[in-house]
């Protein structure tokens, strides 16, 4: 029976009797943690198939997590949207060796306990940590049940990185090509950040955006803009929102509102007044028909909507970034001709204005943006999984 913080193994059509499994370690900390684990684990079906079964698990918000981590883990959300502020200052205050040695004894080891129960119950030939507070636990777990299991760490952050992902020595770890690790690590490897296959076809063709703009329902406007904030729906997206649709009118926008539920229903009273030129939707399953519907995608700099976005080819213009993690994401994009930086909401009724009468403009960002794409890194990391468990296919 599996237990309730941890999925099933995934199903694939034949599993061998001496398949492997694979466990990963996730959290809702945002919505990148999980999208990434999800991108190894359908790499992992579609290369492995048979050979190599995923489990996933949440030590730190799952149901059988300790409540205290749980209460925390709640707080994400919360906290980037109201007080950014704060969440830079924790990132700061705890980026130290010193910081995460106090975390990994006492906050930190509250989660050895789901994840060593997922080796007790799984047994797993290979961990996979896509958040950087797993990865202590899992070490712990591994020496507890005698394991050799190789621990990846696949980090989800493009540019800067907290100490909490390079602090335990794992086996392997996975950086995207910006990262900035301060000195060299041993054992890791530059890959970019795993996106779902669906981003592998790369940019859309004018057909296809046609087609996809005919299925959301905004087929009439020229020119398509997508809002969104990544899993928690952060960055004053309603303002943005009515300030487009006030001062751009012939725009067509759409607005992701993440597992911000309070977003989408002032939202949705808002589309009420302006039907057929915005469209609401909380998460989505089909985020890269999105991102290829629009023209620009507005955003904070969110490394997981990055990715996904220049894996499309799809130019950004970003309003904001948390402080601490995703400081240095914005002068990546704008450095590489992806995107522009638009802090304030008449400076993004400006740059949509300009992209949306240049069209010249727009396509430089959108080579640009399709230049920093890394559509096939999660096949990359399934194959350096495989690897790492003596299982060899071929080349990355």
């Amino acid at each position: 029976m599996t237990a309730p913080w941890a999925t099933a193994p995934q199903p694939t059509d034949t599993v061998e009797p001496s398949a492997g499994t694979v466990l990963f370690l996730v959290a809702d900390t945002g919505g990148g943690h999980r999208a990434a684990a999800a991108a190894l684990i359908e790499a992992i079906g579609r290369r492995y198939a048979g050979r190599l079964v995923a489990v996933e698990c949440d030590p730190l918000g799952g149901p059988s997590a300790p409540t205290v981590l749980r209460w925390i883990t709640r707080l994400y959300g919360p906290l980037i949207r109201w007080a950014p502020w704060l969440w830079g200052t924790l990132f700061h205050v705890s980026n130290s060796r010193a910081a995460m040695r106090l975390l990994r004894s006492t906050l930190l080891g509250l989660a050895v306990g789901p994840v060593g129960a997922a080796f007790a119950e799984h047994r797993p030939v290979a961990v996979v940590s896509c958040h950087p507070l797993t990865g202590a636990a899992a070490i712990r777990s591994r020496a507890a049940f005698g394991s050799c299991a190789p621990i990846v760490t696949v980090v989800t952050d493009l540019v800067t990185l907290h100490r909490a992902w390079r602090n335990d020595p794992v086996d392997q770890l996975v950086l995207a090509p910006a990262a900035t690790v301060g000195r060299a690590l041993a054992r890791h490897h530059v890959v970019g950040l795993p996106v779902a296959g669906a981003f592998a076809t790369g940019p859309p063709t004018v057909a296809e955006q046609a087609r996809l703009r005919r299925r959301y329902g905004l087929d009439r406007h020229p020119f398509v803009v997508l809002l969104t904030g990544g899993g928690e729906g952060a960055g004053g997206l309603a303002r943005r929102a009515t300030a487009l649709l006030r001062r751009c009118p012939d725009v067509g926008i759409m607005v992701l509102c993440g597992r911000n539920e309070r977003l989408r229903r002032r939202l949705e009273a808002v589309a009420d007044r302006h039907a057929g030129r915005l469209v609401v939707c909380g998460f989505v399953d089909d985020m890269a028909d999105r991102l290829r519907c629009a023209d620009v995608v507005v955003t904070k700099a969110g490394p997981g909507t990055i990715a996904e976005a220049t894996c499309c080819g799809i130019p950004l213009i970003l309003t904001s970034h948390l402080p601490g993690q995703e400081r240095g994401n914005t002068e990546y994009v704008v450095e590489a001709g992806a995107g522009r930086r638009a802090p304030t909401v008449a400076t993004l009724v400006r740059e949509v204005t300009r992209l949306r009468h240049d069209p010249l403009a727009l396509a430089r960002f959108r080579s640009a943006s399709a230049a920093l794409g890394r559509p096939h890194a999660a096949s990359s990391i399934a194959a350096l999984i495989a690897d790492a468990v003596g299982m060899h296919d071929g080349a990355r």
